[in-house]
């Protein structure tokens, strides 16, 4: 869960990936994408989002090791 002790990138990470969760979700339950609905004129911004989620991920496995975070 978010904290005020997360730094910036963290902080953004966790809203990321909290949005490429209900994406997901929406996927499942109704197939359909929510990223694709809003920007479905700019495929290329549908795949700069999916992959700021996916490294929002990445980021989020590291959050405990950060030392801003730590702060």
């Amino acid at each position: 869960m978010m904290s005020d002790k997360m730094c910036g990138v963290h902080k953004l990470g966790w809203v990321l990936v909290f949005i490429g969760g209900v994406n997901w979700g929406l996927i499942g339950l109704f197939n359909w994408n929510l990223v694709e609905a809003i920007f479905s004129g700019v495929p290329v911004v549908v795949r700069i989002v999916y992959i700021l989620v996916g490294l929002s991920a990445l980021a989020m496995l590291g959050c405990g090791k950060c030392k801003a975070c730590k702060k």
